[in-house]
């Protein structure tokens, strides 16, 4: 085994070689660049779903907070409880709307 030659060997002057061998590494440095721009993509997704993640944990404990404030101090507890986690609710799914429907190139 130790006998045998190579499969290929370099052949500098063949010009068809040549170009081939620049080809491949264009294509070669093509494909990493598209695949940088994959990730980017993905880091992008992420971020998407922490923000509807916060968009929605923000809206519905925000709005109890504040639900459960107006009936502490006003005496109607459980009812202003409620409206504040529904209104906080509607807030929060608005926002997730608002930001899906935003096209991605603006």
């Amino acid at each position: 085994m130790s006998d045998d030659k190579p499969a290929r060997e370099h052949l500098e002057e063949d010009a068809r070689v040549d170009a081939l061998e620049a080809r491949l590494r264009a294509a070669e440095s093509r494909e990493e660049l598209r695949n940088r721009k994959q990730s980017s993509g993905a880091d992008a997704n992420y971020r998407s779903g922490n923000r509807v993640l916060a968009d929605l944990l923000g809206g519905i404990l925000g709005g109890a907070v504040i639900g459960w404030a107006v009936g502490y101090f006003t005496n109607t507890n459980p009812w202003a409880l409620l409206v504040g986690l529904f209104l906080g609710i509607v807030v929060a799914f608005r926002n997730i709307i608002r930001a899906a429907s935003v096209r991605p190139d603006e």
